[in-house]
């Protein structure tokens, strides 16, 4: 099997997580080939956590879920493609591109790097799911006010950014309705990819 590359999207509350591990899971399964993870969301938490002194300039925006400088996002990536990235690992990017610019940068790393056929799976829920979902998960960041702000962002920015590889040679998307039990998001993920 060709190392595929996968660009996840969907709104915080979607199960994008969930239904990445298990495409995970299958992958090194399927032909022992190793999944490249890039997620800006993950490496701007440890950021935080490490305490250095970019971490304390991002720490305020990323709880009011606003989004972060474009530059910083790309190097993010850029940096982890570096570190981790040989020819024959898939990859599986989640959470970003997040708004036009990075999908831009996104397609000129991915020429660099020579992938083709790049999957977009978007795991579509509603404004009401979404709220519900992460009321139950109850992180602190999960106020009124910062969902309003992270949805808010999300289709102002998040849908252009996907919108970008629209009719893009190499560029295929998948929408897949994610109110639905979490084994049925998983047939339907894997049945738009043929596996």
């Amino acid at each position: 099997m060709q190392p595929q590359t996968f660009v996840f999207f969907g709104q915080v509350g979607s199960g994008k997580g969930t239904q990445i591990e298990l495409l995970t899971d299958y992958l090194k399964k399927k032909d022992g080939l190793e999944t490249v993870y890039v997620s800006p969301g993950k490496e701007y938490r440890s950021m935080i956590q490490s305490d250095n002194y970019t971490g304390t300039l991002v720490k305020g925006p990323l709880s009011r879920g606003e989004l972060l400088p474009g530059f910083l996002t790309d190097a993010i990536m850029a940096n982890l493609f570096i570190s981790f990235l040989t020819p024959e690992k898939h990859i599986i990017a989640d959470g970003y591109p997040r708004a036009v610019a990075q999908s831009m940068s996104f397609a000129d790393m991915m020429k660099f790097y020579d992938r083709k056929d790049i999957k977009i799976i978007y795991i579509e829920i509603s404004k009401a799911e979404a709220i519900k979902r992460l009321k139950l998960r109850g992180r602190h960041d999960d106020t009124d006010e910062g969902i309003a702000t992270r949805f808010n962002e999300y289709v102002n920015n998040v849908v252009p950014a996907m919108n970008y590889f629209e009719d893009k040679e190499n560029y295929k998307t998948f929408t897949i309705n994610g109110e639905q039990s979490i084994e049925d998001v998983h047939k339907d993920i894997f049945k738009a990819l043929g596996y």
